[in-house]
């Protein structure tokens, strides 16, 4: 009788035990991935700017930006959702977030500060966003736009990080546009949204050359906005909270 007994609970409670270690084993696994004192960088424009360091909106730099004010520090885009859920869910691994995005930012603008608001602040994990405003300062006569010469910088960019921290995780985010609000209803959308997806394209080519992480946006979007463009983004260029959302959610699971 204790013997048949003893058979019942193993047979119950094995299955169980069996799932507990899986649950463990992948816990571990992300715990590990998440090394103490990892540095997050996300850089770009306002996407990601968000008006952190108190800039409120303003095309501000970063030796000008309150630093010390850890209510603002984040800014309010994707990247305070991503810094949020990582540091929150390790507390104990101490990571660091920085972000680098300025609002009105194009690639030249990032070559810049390359050296100040990325390399010299050692990051492990490199979030890249940029291009809507080399296609908007195209399509307004301010500059130039040469695609080849655009992606030989972009690579221009990611060999300097590489050659700094050959171990650098890079995620590449493709550039998006949505037919809504002021940028929506210009005359020149089909062409913006044309040079947009030649970006696009562009970042998936170098994602792959650079074995980098693909954040997809652009396709992203593009499903989102087909019903209720205005839900997700609301000017045709920026997200609401609502698509902020949905690229945090894109970042953490592809990080993951």
């Amino acid at each position: 009788m204790k013997k048949l007994l003893l058979l019942l609970i193993l047979f119950f409670v094995s299955p169980r035990i069996g799932m507990n270690i899986e649950a463990n084993n992948a816990i571990m696994t992300i715990c590990h991935a998440i090394k103490k004192g990892m540095r997050f960088l996300f850089i770009g424009d306002s996407i990601t700017d968000g008006g952190w360091g108190r800039s409120g909106g303003n095309m501000m730099t970063t030796e000008q930006r309150n630093q010390k004010d850890l209510n603002h520090i984040y800014g309010h885009s994707y990247m305070i959702l991503c810094a949020a859920r990582i540091q929150s869910d390790y507390p104990e691994q101490e990571t660091k977030f920085f972000n680098r995005g300025i609002s009105g930012n194009t690639l030249q603008d990032l070559q810049g500060r390359w050296k100040t608001d990325c390399l010299d602040l050692n990051p492990d994990v490199v979030t890249l966003l940029i291009g809507t405003n080399d296609v908007d300062q195209y399509l307004s006569g301010k500059a130039p736009l040469d695609m080849k010469e655009w992606e030989n910088n972009y690579r221009l960019l990611l060999n300097q990080l590489r050659e700094v921290n050959p171990n650098v995780e890079i995620a590449l985010g493709t550039p998006f546009v949505a037919q809504v609000g002021r940028i929506g209803s210009m005359d020149n959308y089909q062409q913006r949204k044309a040079l947009i997806a030649e970006c696009a394209t562009v970042v998936r080519r170098i994602a792959s050359d650079y074995n980098a992480l693909l954040l997809d946006y652009e396709k992203m979007f593009n499903g989102l906005t087909e019903p209720n463009a205005s839900y997700w983004i609301w000017d045709g260029i920026h997200p609401t909270a609502a698509g902020h959302q949905k690229m945090a959610d894109l970042w953490l699971n592809t990080i993951k």
